[in-house]
């Protein structure tokens, strides 16, 4: 299981506000250039997301799907490629002082991404989420709102 943590240096609530706002999912999970809401209640359990994924001339589309939530705590997400299969990705909010500790756990669930996971797959989602924390941290901590000081 690919689990990894971020410290970002704001908030609970500021980086749930990231997570929250559909529009800005393509900026901090690795791999969506563009993204669309398919329901208005992002992120209410049953909620999706549409978004394409392109690598040079190829591209493919897939869904995402909020299976879990506690607001301002936990999110819960199934995203889905036709050809991939699933993968559940859970991120947790922990307070950390004035700061948030961010916990992603990922792994696939169905189709070819569960059938060939790997230690090798395993490292390959371990790269993602260390790209996919570290924007998100770009993201909340360059929205305006608290400024913490060490």
């Amino acid at each position: 299981m690919a689990v990894r943590n971020q410290l970002i240096h704001r908030s609970p609530q500021a980086v749930w506000a990231v997570l929250a706002d559909p529009t800005l999912y393509g900026e901090w999970v690795v791999g969506p250039s563009e993204s669309t809401p398919l329901d208005q209640l992002w992120p209410e359990v049953g909620s999706r997301l549409r978004y394409t994924v392109r690598l040079g001339p190829w591209s493919t589309e897939g869904v995402t799907t909020v299976r879990h939530r506690e607001t301002g705590r936990e999110l819960e997400l199934e995203a889905s490629f036709k050809a991939l299969g699933t993968a559940r990705i859970f991120l947790q909010l922990r307070p950390w002082g004035a700061e948030t500790l961010v916990v992603c756990d990922e792994h696939p669930l169905r189709g070819i991404g569960g059938t060939l996971h790997n230690p090798v797959s395993e490292a390959a989602l371990q790269l993602r989420h260390r790209g996919m924390l570290a924007r998100l941290a770009g993201v909340v901590e360059q929205r305006p709102g608290e400024v913490l000081r060490a």
